[in-house]
């Protein structure tokens, strides 16, 4: 069973949107069907069948969330080696080419926003820096090319919002 890295937030954050799907959008969907079926004929009844469908929607978001909480390992609360790159991790980057400096945070695939700068530690970019230090000079193959990062800095107490 393949382990899902959450931030602490990112794991609350989901299981809140469980709790309300559990005890909000359930009970609230319950009662769009019974209206539906009230009204008649359910073979031929457009609201019923809308419902049902919303239904099945919120049942796989809940299976969904349950199976990620069940294999969830909290980024704050792992034995990480923080002399190196690693999940949690703000990175300051230079592109050699460019001269452009970046920052990005590196997350799991589940918490990743390149709006944000959350990175993916699955993303090509992500898995480049896995493992560096501070001054090292990593390459990534992206599709756009080959790119050259210079690692200025990194350190896991910068707040990712």
């Amino acid at each position: 069973m393949e382990r899902v890295y959450l931030t602490q937030k990112k794991y609350e954050e989901l299981m809140k949107e469980l709790e309300r799907l559990k005890k909000f959008d359930r009970r609230e969907i319950s009662k769009e069907i019974g209206i539906a079926r009230d009204k008649g004929d359910i073979s031929e009844n457009a609201e019923y069948d809308a419902a049902r469908e919303k239904q099945g929607h919120i049942e796989k978001r809940i299976a969904e969330l349950e199976d990620k909480l069940s294999r969830a390992a909290i980024v704050e609360s792992l034995n990480i080696d923080m002399t190196k790159v690693n999940i949690g991790a703000k990175v300051w980057l230079e592109n050699l080419r460019s001269k452009d400096k970046l920052t990005y945070y590196l997350v799991s695939a589940d918490e990743s926003d390149f709006a944000k700068n959350k990175i993916s530690i699955t993303s090509p970019v992500g898995k480049s820096l896995l493992g560096h230090k501070a001054g090292d000079t990593v390459k990534v193959q992206v599709p756009a090319g080959l790119l050259e990062y210079k690692i200025i800095k990194f350190d896991y107490t910068g707040s990712e919002d």
